[in-house]
């Protein structure tokens, strides 16, 4: 996979912080900093899609009353 190459800012705490993590993990700056990217959009993307199917069955109608889930978690905590 090709890559490309892109200039970030950080907070000079974040950056000594990077700078440690990749002398203990024997890894670059920029591999740690891709990896790290990637995590947080993941987990934005699935965030959204997530959001989206829950407005959707919102729209269809499939909710759920509050007591419903009120006897649920009082059964959980029981």
């Amino acid at each position: 996979m090709t890559s490309t190459t892109m200039t970030i800012r950080l907070e000079p705490d974040m950056k000594v912080r990077l700078d440690k993590l990749a002398e203990i993990t024997h890894r670059s700056k920029s591999f740690l900093a891709s990896e790290a990217i990637n995590e947080y959009l993941k987990v934005q993307e699935w965030q959204l899609i997530e959001i989206k199917k829950g407005i959707a069955e919102a729209d269809e109608g499939q909710l759920i009353d509050h007591e419903s889930i009120l006897k649920f978690w009082e059964n959980k905590i029981k």
